[in-house]
């Protein structure tokens, strides 16, 4: 019995030497047209779909590539995926891209794509209205930036527009393709994704008349009863955020607003702007 004792602790040190090597494992990442990542082994890939597993699981899980904007494998290649006009195949790269003439420590704000997760219907409007805000935050805090030159908001519409990329399509066009097209080495874009829900709350007020009697004591007459609803809207933000330098990514955040009211995403958008690399305080 004493000479199995040795045998039994190696095989222990060995099975949990091999659960830490599998638990260190480096994952495949997904990364989802709606910006969600997810991690796992991706064990087959078609021209139509991915088939992965999640970490601890076994359960083959299959997914359109028209849901995925870029696979980062495990062993540090990255695959962008081109769903516009219906096609579903990797991006071939920038053969047909016009570059502009570079501007060095120039920065230029992309369309902020403004989509109901719930519908993934997208606005045009607010997405311009939200590149404006962001670009008129910059633009206010210019100094603070230096020396940073925000990009004219019509010179990079114009060249985009040029590109045939808008608010719909700005999500799947790489980071070194959109610097060689607006010729800028710095790069801000963000996404506002959005939930709307109501609730209805009511209100009863009670009212009447009083009246004395010979014996002076009140008498209560003609009770009023009045019920009033209210119904309010909210709205649960999620606001993406970030920065690029001469194609690297040199910050990423995301950021829920405390109030579930209409404009909370701007507060959320000046938040991560002064925390962001790029901006000085002084």
């Amino acid at each position: 019995m004493k000479s199995k004792k040795p045998l039994l602790i190696i095989l222990m040190l060995f099975t949990v030497a091999f659960s830490f090597a599998q638990g260190g494992k480096k994952l495949d990442k997904i990364i989802k047209r709606d910006y969600q990542v997810i991690e796992c082994t991706i064990s087959k890939m078609s021209d139509k779909t991915v088939e992965y597993s999640l970490p601890g699981e076994t359960l083959v899980i299959s997914l359109d590539i028209s849901q995925i904007a870029r696979i980062d494998f495990a062993s540090g290649r990255s695959q962008t995926f081109d769903v516009s006009s219906g096609n579903s195949s990797p991006s071939s790269g920038s053969s047909t891209i016009t570059a502009s003439e570079m501007k060095p420590n120039t920065i230029a704000v992309l369309p902020v794509p403004y989509v109901n997760s719930d519908t993934q219907e997208s606005s045009g409007d607010m997405a311009k209205f939200a590149q404006n805000d962001l670009y008129n935050k910059l633009l206010d805090k210019s100094s603070n930036i230096f020396p940073l030159t925000v990009q004219d908001l019509r010179t990079t519409n114009s060249l985009l527009h040029k590109a045939g990329i808008d608010h719909n399509n700005i999500d799947e066009t790489p980071i070194e393709d959109l610097e060689k097209i607006l010729g800028v080495d710095n790069i801000v874009a963000a996404k506002v994704s959005y939930t709307i829900n109501s609730g209805t709350t009511a209100t009863t007020y009670n009212s009447g008349n009083a009246k004395v009697s010979d014996n002076n004591k009140k008498i209560k007459t003609n009770d009023i009863s009045t019920t009033t609803a209210n119904t309010q809207v909210y709205y649960y933000y999620t606001v993406y955020f970030d920065m690029y330098r001469n194609t690297t990514k040199i910050y990423s955040q995301t950021r829920k607003p405390l109030l579930a009211v209409k404009d909370s995403w701007m507060d959320s958008v000046t938040y991560l702007l002064k925390r962001s690399p790029i901006y000085v305080k002084k």
